[in-house]
C-alpha cells in the first residue's frame, strides 16, 4: 500500500485539522467568555443598594463601587455589600471614577430620573454597559439619544424593568401569543399606594454629608430646600416624573409587551392632584389611555394617595382575560372561570444575569429589555404626562412617537434645559 499523499488529499486533510482547531479555539474562547469575571460599578445608594447586593450574588460578578453623592449612603450601602464574604466594594461620591476605571464593565445607573438619560451617554461614550434604572429618561429626547449612544459605541444597554426577565411573566406572555385567551385588543395596568404628604420646602442649608451641586448634575439649578432628598424629588417635574413614569413603567410595559404594540396613535389623560395641598405638583389621582389603531387599547390608573388593591395588568381577549399579578398571572375563559394560573418572582435576578450574560456575548440583541424597548415603554409615561399638563389629546406618529399637530408640546415637552456644561451629546 501506497504511503504518498496526493496535494488534493493532503489538503483535504489539512482543511478538516485546521477546521477542527479553529471550532475547538472557538468553543474554548467561548467557554472563556461565558466565565469570565464582569465589573460593575453601581451609581446612587437607594434603589442602587439592591441591585448592587444581587449584581454581587451573581456568579463571577464583582460590584467595585458603589457611588452616591451622600457620603453617609455611599459607605453605608458598602458596608452592606462588605459584609458577605469575599465582598470588597469601594465607596465613593463621584460616579466619573467609575467611568474613568478601565476595569470597569458596566455602570448601573439608580440615580434620580434627571440623571438617567446623561448618565448612561456618558457611560456609553466611556465604553462601559449600563443596566440604567425605570424610566431610561426624564423626557422623550434623551431616550432617543440613549438609543444612538448604544448604537454608536456598540454598547449593552439594559433597563430595569425587572419582568421582562421573570419566568413567570414570560409564560404568560407566550401563551397570549399562543392564543390563550383569543385576540388581544385591551390591556389595563393599574397601581395604589399610601403615599402621605410631603409639607412645603423651606430653604436650608445644605447638609455636609451631602454634594447637591453633583446631586442636580444635569438639571438647572434650583436652591436647596427641606424636602426634597432623597425622594420627594419624584413628584416635582424638575427631576422626577410622578408616579406615571415612577411605577407605571412596569405595568405599561408588560402591557404593551402582551399586545405587541410600539408607539401610540393617540392618547389622553385625566388626573390631578386632589388628596393634599403640598409641593408635588404630578398627578396623585391619574387615568391615562393610549390607543393603537385597530390593534386596541392600554390604560393605566393610578391612586398614590389610596392603597385599595387592583390586579398588576389585566389582558382582555375574544375568548377570555389573563390577569397578572405582581410575581405571576392567572386565566380566565369567556364565563370569567378560573383556568390556569402561575406563580414566580418580579425577575431581578434573572435581569441581571440576563444584563451580564449579555456583556459577555458581546450581543446587545440578547438583552430582554434593551434600550430601544425600554425607550418605547417609557415614551408612554411620558406621553402620559405630556397630555396631562397640556390638558390636550396628544396625537402621535405611530412610526417613532413623536407628538404631531402641536408643536408647542414638542418644543417644551419633548426635550429639557440643561445646566450649562452638562448637556448630553452623543
Amino acid at each position: 500500500m501506497s504511503n504518498k499523499f496526493d496535494r488534493r488529499q493532503f489538503l483535504g486533510t489539512t482543511a478538516v485539522t485546521t477546521a477542527g482547531l479553529t471550532v475547538a479555539g472557538k468553543l474554548a474562547q467561548a467557554s472563556t467568555a461565558a466565565n469570565r469575571k464582569v465589573v460593575v460599578g453601581v451609581m446612587w445608594a437607594q434603589r442602587g443598594r439592591s441591585l448592587a447586593n444581587t449584581f454581587s450574588k451573581t456568579k463571577d460578578v464583582v460590584v467595585k463601587y458603589i457611588c452616591d453623592v451622600d457620603e453617609q449612603r455611599a459607605n453605608n450601602g458598602a458596608n452592606f455589600l462588605n459584609k458577605s464574604e469575599g465582598n470588597k466594594t469601594i465607596p465613593i461620591f463621584d460616579f466619573q471614577k467609575i467611568l474613568d476605571d478601565k476595569e470597569v464593565d458596566a455602570l448601573v445607573c439608580a440615580a434620580p430620573y434627571h440623571w438617567h438619560g446623561p448618565a448612561t451617554i456618558l457611560g456609553c461614550s466611556a465604553g462601559k454597559h449600563v443596566y440604567v434604572e425605570k424610566p431610561c429618561s426624564h423626557n422623550p429626547a434623551e431616550g432617543e439619544m440613549m438609543i444612538a449612544a448604544a448604537r454608536k459605541n456598540k454598547r449593552c444597554v439594559q433597563m430595569g424593568t425587572q419582568r421582562r426577565s421573570a419566568p413567570a411573566h414570560i409564560e404568560a406572555i407566550q401563551k397570549i401569543r399562543d392564543g390563550v385567551i383569543g385576540r388581544v385588543y385591551s390591556a389595563r395596568s393599574f397601581y395604589s399606594a399610601s403615599r402621605g404628604p410631603i409639607g412645603t420646602g423651606k430653604p436650608a442649608e445644605v447638609p455636609k454629608n451631602l454634594n447637591y451641586d453633583l446631586w442636580q448634575g444635569p438639571a438647572p439649578r434650583k436652591p436647596y430646600i427641606d424636602n426634597l432628598v432623597h425622594y420627594n424629588w419624584h413628584w416635582r417635574w424638575h427631576w422626577g416624573n410622578g408616579e406615571l413614569g415612577n411605577n407605571g413603567v412596569h405595568s405599561l410595559d408588560l402591557c404593551r409587551w402582551g399586545l405587541g404594540v410600539e408607539y401610540p396613535e393617540r392618547v389622553v389623560s385625566s388626573g390631578d392632584r386632589y388628596r393634599f395641598d403640598d409641593d408635588q405638583e404630578t398627578p396623585d389621582t391619574h387615568v391615562v389611555a393610549f390607543e393603537f389603531g385597530d390593534i386596541g387599547q392600554i390604560t393605566w390608573q393610578a391612586l398614590s394617595c389610596n392603597r385599595h388593591h387592583f390586579p398588576f395588568a389585566i389582558f382582555f381577549g375574544e375568548k377570555g382575560t389573563l390577569e397578572m399579578t405582581n410575581a405571576g398571572y392567572i386565566i380566565y375563559d369567556h364565563r370569567d372561570k378560573k383556568i390556569g394560573e402561575g406563580n414566580g418572582s418580579q425577575g431581578q435576578p434573572e435581569h441581571i444575569q440576563n444584563f451580564v450574560d449579555a456583556i459577555r456575548s458581546d450581543d446587545p440583541t440578547s438583552l430582554n429589555q434593551e434600550i430601544e424597548s425600554g425607550h418605547k415603554s417609557t415614551l408612554l409615561c411620558h406621553l402620559g404626562n405630556i397630555a396631562q399638563r397640556t390638558g390636550k389629546t396628544i396625537t402621535c406618529d405611530p412610526k417613532n412617537g413623536h407628538i404631531l399637530d402641536n408643536p408647542e408640546a414638542m418644543e417644551k415637552y419633548w426635550k429639557r434645559e440643561y445646566e450649562k456644561g452638562w448637556e448630553p451629546k452623543v
